[in-house]
């Protein structure tokens, strides 16, 4: 990306955090995988009970490696051999968590987040529960509108998310969403997180790389 191009994505980065701010909601922005580390560990304290909501992005920064590493009391949903009546129990344990790791399906320009979800578990976290909702997302994720965010998901993230979970459902063979009615359909919570009451509540690290769906 040359020089010209990086001032437009970081005009768009600067409207975005003074966006989120103004909705109640702390911006931070860092350069690389490693910062993001560096930043979750000014925000998260030793001995937290930290949770996580389904993420790719979690994976290619090393969030996971970082908790499972850490000295935190890490609800692993992700954990070797854990059935699906422990997953539920990590679910449910996850809204009394101190801090909520999670990336987003799209963040707009206005400081909003955009988020569609299978089961629910992860917007409901987001919307109620943890102390601390920590929201990891690349530039790729920033849109000019709710319109753009929904056909984002419609047209990149649940496309990509269905042929990640080798799903049989129509975008799996299209690549984008006819509104199916499969009984694997992962687009099922639509949520729009305009303002956060608690102010500091939600914290946003914009990456400056392109991170999952």
């Amino acid at each position: 990306m040359d020089e010209n191009a990086k001032w437009v994505v970081a005009q768009r980065v600067k409207k975005t955090m003074e966006n989120l701010e103004r909705n109640n909601m702390e911006a931070y922005f860092v350069d690389s995988k490693k910062e993001v580390i560096d930043k979750l560990s000014e925000i998260l304290k030793e001995g937290d009970t930290v949770s996580v909501g389904g993420s790719m992005s979690l994976f290619e920064t090393g969030v996971i490696d970082f908790l499972r590493n850490g000295n935190y009391k890490f609800l692993d949903r992700y954990a070797k051999d854990l059935k699906p009546e422990g997953i539920k129990e990590i679910f449910r344990k996850s809204f009394l968590a101190d801090d909520y790791i999670v990336s987003t399906n799209a963040l707009t320009e206005d400081g909003e987040l955009y988020n569609v979800d299978g089961n629910g578990n992860r917007v409901a976290a987001m919307l109620y529960g943890p102390d601390k909702v920590i929201v990891i997302a690349g530039v790729n994720k920033i849109v000019s509108s709710l319109h753009e965010a929904v056909n984002r998901v419609k047209y990149c993230s649940a496309p990509a998310n269905v042929k990640r979970l080798n799903a049989d459902n129509p975008c799996a063979k299209l690549g984008y969403c006819v509104d199916c009615s499969s009984s694997g359909r992962i687009c099922n919570e639509y949520t729009l997180i305009k303002r956060q009451n608690h102010k500091g509540r939600i914290k946003v690290i914009i990456v400056n790389q392109e991170l999952g769906y």
